[in-house]
């Protein structure tokens, strides 16, 4: 299993949506130099507000560039970075892949799912209407959560837009990811 890097992003203040950049470099256990939500503890002000001492297993937030051509299909208009994501990527089924799942990106970056990205009412401050499309019920009136994956950062290194991405699993059982 592979895929592509489409877009890197950064924001070193608060802001829902993340500039497009050239490129970013991970930072082992930190997340992304200059960006606002690198730390070793909780950045993400919810969170930090519930006890700022948790570990941040939010470092680098990934998202899935079909997710925007399939809220496109709903009248929706989303490009890299506007819904607060490090990396974009193109041919991977982030959402279906289990906790502690590495991502191999470039030439040395190595990022470790942590969870799914739960999505806030933010999304609809952006664009009114757009949560409902990130967030769903399946068949068995489960919650869907659309809106990315979390990770932390494990290795190190620049990461650019073209960069191929490499996928091993971890060891069986698979956990699916969860809100995080």
């Amino acid at each position: 299993m592979s895929g592509t890097v489409t877009a890197v992003s950064s924001n070193g203040e608060y802001s829902f949506t993340k500039p497009n950049h050239e490129s970013i470099t991970l930072l082992a256990g930190l997340g992304v130099e200059g960006d606002v939500h690198a730390g070793v503890t909780v950045k993400h002000r919810s969170r930090v507000a519930q006890d700022p001492t948790q570990p941040n297993l939010r470092q680098v937030h990934l998202i899935h560039e079909e997710l925007f051509a399939e809220v496109g299909e709903a009248g929706f208009t989303v490009s890299p970075g506007e819904l607060g994501e490090n990396i974009t990527t193109r041919g991977i089924d982030l959402l279906g892949l289990p906790v502690g799942t590495l991502l191999r990106i470039g030439d040395e970056a190595v990022v470790e799912l942590t969870g799914l990205r739960n999505p806030c009412v933010q999304i609809d401050n952006f664009q009114t209407g757009l949560l409902k499309q990130v967030v769903g019920r399946d068949e068995a009136g489960n919650l869907v959560r659309k809106a990315g994956v979390m990770s932390v950062v494990r290795q190190g290194g620049v990461v650019r837009p073209g960069d191929a991405i490499a996928v091993d699993l971890p060891a069986e059982p698979h956990r699916p990811l969860d809100r995080v």
